[in-house]
């Protein structure tokens, strides 16, 4: 099943749907669990996780894109190639950045910036949150050396549980009890999975504690490509999560952020999606890639943008279809859309297909300059959609909602110039 594409793809779609399913759970409780003054708070902390989540500035890309380069063999870069001890230098920052993201949290209850009468569920939720920044890279270590299926099939497991617990909280288990054993469990399911990558590279208890070694060796062959990823990351992180601050700067008023929220929704639901399709090509891509295959390469590419957007297609019909009773159900009838916005997030999610593909496989790759050069433009244009729309006095929603969406749109033509001319910088 594991050099199966399509057996890949159906498990990582079933996880797909296990997320997805999660993620709509948590805003259909936790809507109803909190007031509604509280749940913006809840919005804005799921901002600051993914803020924090993403703050890995790419690392887990850098290493997915060297051992992989490694596992299939190409070890001719000497003393810059691979080396164990890597995997503990990394588990360590990500442990920093968990810690430091905590402290920030921390502070903001503290000083009363954070207007919530239940602190510690705030707190036990953006941990459950930050934990996976250690999945993500055992994810992605797995992936590298042939596990995609071993993960997935963790992640499902893992997932469903925490769905059950979520759902109990309706029935009247403490929130914050929920959530404390969801951070159990994936604790536990991590756990083995970083188990399993420790088995597969052969590693001992010295590698992973060799900071001094590692850090080294990360210092001398990561920061090129740390430069770039950090600088895209970040743009990516803003470019995706501000307008959930510009939108509390800009207005008191609920319906704008809950109508970012539902396309952030929607896009993400999109994204992963596409996700999964295209890491299950990724060992044959990147196989292509680094053999200087050009024609199986662009073969390959072709299927995954099709597949890529039978997804959008799909998507955004059945968001005309049922997108307004949706929106309806989620939040709990406080607020409303409409056709026109349903178009446009519909627009929207077709450009965000190309960008998914091209980031994806360009990451995967190791070109994080490349990346970057397309994410600026992204990072301008969002930045710029709240205060533009401001402008338009009672046409705000629709105004930051059409502003987003034709930045999606330039920034996907770009990236469509850039995958043709990856078809060309194939190499041995």
């Amino acid at each position: 099943m594991e050099g199966s594409a399509r057996f890949l793809a159906l498990i990582k779609l079933a996880n797909v749907g296990l997320t997805l399913i999660w993620g709509f759970a948590v805003t259909y409780v936790f809507v109803r669990a909190l007031p509604l003054r509280e749940f913006q708070a809840f919005l804005l902390l799921v901002a600051f996780g993914n803020f924090t989540i993403s703050a890995e500035f790419g690392l887990t890309s850098i290493i997915y894109a060297r051992l992989r380069r490694h596992w299939l063999g190409h070890k001719d870069e000497g003393a810059g190639g691979f080396q164990p001890e890597e995997m503990g230098v990394l588990f360590l920052f990500l442990g920093m950045l968990i810690f430091g993201g905590l402290v920030i949290l921390l502070v903001a209850l503290v000083a009363g910036a954070v207007g919530t009468t239940m602190p510690l569920l705030f707190i036990l939720f953006f941990l459950s949150a930050c934990v996976n920044l250690p999945a993500l890279l055992a994810k992605r270590a797995l992936a590298a050396v042939d596990g995609n299926f071993l993960w997935e099939a963790l992640d499902c497991l893992r997932r469903l549980m925490t769905i059950a617990l979520l759902l109990l909280i309706l029935n009247g288990l403490d929130p914050r009890l929920s959530v404390l054993l969801q951070l159990a469990i994936s604790l536990t399911v991590i756990g083995y999975a970083i188990t399993l990558v420790h088995k597969r590279l052969g590693m001992t208890a010295r590698h992973w504690l060799a900071f001094r070694r590692g850090g080294v060796h990360v210092r001398a062959h990561y920061l090129h490509d740390i430069g770039a990823s950090a600088l895209f990351t970040i743009s990516e992180i803003v470019g995706y999560n501000a307008l959930y601050f510009t939108i509390a700067l800009a207005t008191q008023d609920a319906r704008p952020m809950l109508l970012f929220d539902f396309f952030f929704k929607m896009s993400r639901a999109l994204s992963m999606a596409v996700r999964a399709t295209v890491e299950a090509a990724l060992p044959r891509i990147t196989r292509a890639f680094h053999a200087g295959d050009a024609a199986r390469l662009r073969q390959l590419l072709v299927r995954a943008l099709g597949a890529a957007f039978l997804f959008a297609l799909i998507a955004s019909g059945a968001l005309l279809l049922v997108g307004q009773w949706l929106f309806t159900k989620l939040f709990a009838g406080r607020a409303a859309i409409d056709i026109t916005e349903l178009l446009i997030i519909d627009g929207a999610l077709l450009a965000l297909t190309v960008i998914c593909v091209s980031v994806y496989i360009q990451a995967a790759l190791g070109r994080f300059a490349d990346l970057l050069k397309r994410s600026l433009p992204f990072l301008a244009g969002s930045l710029l959609s709240v205060p533009l729309a401001a402008l338009l006095g009672d046409r705000f929603d629709l105004g930051f909602l059409s502003l987003y969406a034709l930045t999606l749109l330039t920034v996907s033509a770009l990236h469509a110039l850039s995958l043709r001319r990856l078809l060309q910088g194939a190499r041995p």
